[in-house]
């Protein structure tokens, strides 16, 4: 099991928004996550890429023990063995492409030389190898997504985590930068979680599971 999560408890003054979750992710599985709007999607990606503490519970991933991380530990271990792709985007228009997707290699105080010759790679498999010293103000959606992708998977995370990821996009884009993402992380031997509110993304996935009441099920 990759990633193996139990009793996840998330509370903010005058609301419950996460009741002793569970959750286990197999290494290379998709899952995807759908739920009403204020369900606590976001605050349950927000904890398990350790950008927000659990109250209680246990999270490992690949037997590391997320949960007991320092402070100080958990920014390394995020950026080098948790990806993001966020419906935002989040690109940083002062830099070129490549050093958008280059950032994860700099969170992650990777060699940068290993890290430009992969995120070249992924650029030319997502079809902007040709695109690497651009503006990514430039780009359209589907292009400034496929940089996230890029981004999210240059440190061929053991997790990756996506946020409505073609929530911005139409349905044909959405369709394409799906396809890409699936099967890049395939390669990378990624097990991916979506949180998506299209039917159509979550039949793409090995399992879909429905946040509800703070905890997860099976989708009816």
């Amino acid at each position: 099991m990759a990633l193996a999560v139990a009793g996840l408890t998330k509370s903010y003054p005058g609301l419950d928004v996460l009741s002793g979750l569970d959750l286990g992710v197999a290494d290379g599985e998709t899952v995807a996550i759908r739920g009403t709007s204020g369900t606590g999607k976001s605050t349950l990606l927000h904890c398990l890429g350790l950008l927000d503490r659990m109250d209680a519970g246990t999270m490992e991933l690949n037997g590391t023990a997320l949960h007991a991380l320092t402070t100080s530990q958990r920014p390394r271990v995020r950026a080098r063995s948790i990806g993001f792709v966020f419906q935002a985007f989040n690109l940083l228009p002062e830099f070129t492409v490549l050093e958008n997707v280059l950032m994860a290699a700099r969170a992650a105080q990777s060699p940068l030389s290993a890290a430009t010759v992969h995120a070249r790679e992924l650029l030319d498999r997502v079809g902007l190898g040709g695109r690497a010293g651009g503006d990514v103000r430039t780009l359209s959606g589907g292009e400034r997504q496929r940089v996230g992708l890029c981004r999210g998977l240059l440190n061929k995370p053991a997790l990756l985590l996506a946020d409505e990821p073609t929530g911005n996009l139409d349905p044909a884009t959405a369709a394409v930068v799906l396809e890409q993402m699936l099967a890049l992380a395939r390669e990378h031997g990624s097990s991916v979680i979506i949180v998506t509110h299209d039917p159509a993304i979550a039949a793409r996935a090995d399992r879909t599971l429905e946040l509800k009441g703070g905890k997860l099920g099976a989708v009816a």
